[in-house]
């Protein structure tokens, strides 16, 4: 585990003032893979690896008992896979950010991912150094999908919408009702922009953004700017061509 999370350094590392490091859950089925995100989060002042798990189960019961702030987690795993084990993590551990690393670039689980409340999604081709990075991002609240497998979730979503479209959801409650300025920032995240993009795009403050994500997802009631896309595509909110 790292150690001297409230240095300067790590201060300066997180972009955050805060003396508490960033409290990260590995999860996956493979030891060589989880060592090795040990040793690169291990040299990280602001991070702090608070547990590892070996399957989905066990994932599940770490998450409620070191409630992480950010789990990386594997989509294939024994006993039960990511995605089940990160829709139970809403129960026992819902503050924590729940990141996909995984070789999987099928659609379906992408879109079953991001359903499931992931925060992130990218593929173990990631050079590991750059870890640390996405572990801040996605504390920091933006959602982490390299362009490619963004591409494949917007298309995924279309579909989505055009089925729903044909057939018909009573159960469906229609999603509130978003201010004008809420719609524009929407769709600015539905393009793959982070916070800092949205404000130039918008000429508002990084702030002004994070609070309007804040309440597009308290209005949704849902857990990852993926999400609130996906709904904004299902309500016909936001069409792609």
């Amino acid at each position: 585990m790292s150690q001297g999370s409230g240095s300067p350094a790590g201060q300066r590392a997180s972009g955050k003032a805060s003396a508490e490091p960033i409290r990260v859950l590995i999860a996956d089925d493979h030891a060589l893979f989880r060592r090795g995100l040990e040793m690169v989060l291990a040299d990280e002042p602001d991070i702090e690896m608070v547990g590892q798990a070996s399957d989905g189960a066990e994932a599940v019961a770490r998450a409620g008992e070191f409630l992480p702030d950010i789990v990386l987690m594997d989509i294939r795993m024994p006993k039960i896979s990511g995605i089940e084990a990160a829709r139970a993590m809403k129960e026992c551990a819902p503050s924590a950010k729940i990141v996909m690393l995984t070789i999987s670039d099928e659609e379906e689980d992408l879109f079953e991912a991001i359903r499931s409340g992931a925060s992130g999604y990218l593929l173990k081709d990631i050079p590991l150094d750059e870890v640390a990075d996405a572990v801040r991002a996605v504390y920091g609240g933006q959602s982490l999908i390299n362009p490619s497998m963004a591409g494949k979730l917007l298309t995924e979503f279309a579909t989505l919408a055009r089925r729903d479209s044909e057939e018909e959801r009573p159960q469906q409650v229609p999603a509130p009702k978003l201010t004008d300025r809420e719609m524009e920032v929407l769709k600015l995240v539905a393009r793959g922009m982070n916070n800092r993009d949205i404000a130039k795009e918008l000429f508002i403050s990084e702030n002004t953004v994070k609070n309007h994500v804040r309440n597009i997802l308290e209005k949704l009631q849902i857990h990852s700017r993926m999400e609130a896309v996906m709904i904004a595509v299902r309500e016909k909110l936001i069409e792609f061509s």
